[in-house]
Formats: structure tokens, C-alpha cells, sequence
């Protein structure tokens, strides 16, 4: 499977870029050699237009902190550059997905003959609904 290219990272919008200890499996390699990365990317500095940025804050959730922070943690592979890379590629994946533009709803209603049905259904329903009452032999 080939990797999407995307445009890098701008170097100015990257605040901070911190190695930590790896959790998961890999034995006393994981213990002793900080290989995982956090990223932290000012989202202000990428320069995105307001539909772009939208978009963008719903698509990071939980990672855009309230001072406009990205905050990316990869710990996916054994190698600090290849995390690095890693947690680069996917803030730019994640803005490049935030400038695809999202296809307009268009506004329907439902005709008059579909609202008909509709009724005609729901008292149907009622009738067979009231059928399961009690019986009264008065």
C-alpha cells in the first residue's frame, strides 16, 4: 500500500517536540529508551481559512487543546525517527483533511403524497396496537 503525500509540517509551527518512554511490548528496550514522540503544533501558525479551520477542530477533538495546541503522540514504531516522522506525517495528514471541502446538503421535503403514506402507515399501526387491548364483552 503506497503512502499519501502530504505537505510537510511548517518548522515554525511545530512549539514543541518531546521524546517519552514507549508503553506496550518490546521488554527492557521499552523501559530504558524514550522512542515514543509528542508533538506539539501551534495550529494558529498553519494558516488555515476559516471553512479549513472548522473543520480541523473537529476532525482533532480531543487533541487541540484549549491555547490552539495540537498535540500528536506516536509511539507506533521501535526508532525515534521513524516515530518522528510519523507524528509528522500525521499532522499533515490531518490538515489536508481539513481542506477537503464537504459536499453542501441540499434541503429536501417530503412530498405531499409521502406524508400520506406516512399517516396512513402510523394508523395502521395504532389500529393493530389498540387490537392487543383487553376484550370487553359488554
Amino acid at each position: 500500500m503506497a503512502k499519501a503525500e502530504y505537505p510537510p509540517v511548517p518548522e515554525d509551527a511545530i512549539v514543541e517536540e518531546k521524546f517519552l518512554a514507549a508503553t506496550g511490548p518490546g521488554g527492557q528496550n521499552v523501559n530504558k529508551v524514550a522512542t515514543a514522540v509528542q508533538l506539539r503544533v501551534d495550529a494558529f501558525r498553519l494558516g488555515m481559512p476559516p471553512w479549513a479551520w472548522q473543520q480541523f477542530k473537529e476532525l482533532a477533538g480531543s487533541r487541540l487543546t484549549s491555547a490552539g495546541e495540537l498535540v500528536i503522540t506516536a509511539r507506533r514504531f521501535r526508532t525515534q525517527e521513524a516515530n518522528r516522522a510519523d507524528a509528522r506525517e500525521r499532522v499533515a495528514e490531518l490538515v489536508a483533511r481539513a481542506h477537503e471541502r464537504q459536499a453542501k446538503r441540499v434541503k429536501t421535503r417530503p412530498s405531499r403524497a409521502a406524508k400520506a403514506r406516512r399517516l396512513e402507515s402510523k394508523s395502521a399501526r395504532s389500529q393493530i396496537k389498540k387490537g392487543r387491548g383487553k376484550i370487553s364483552f359488554d
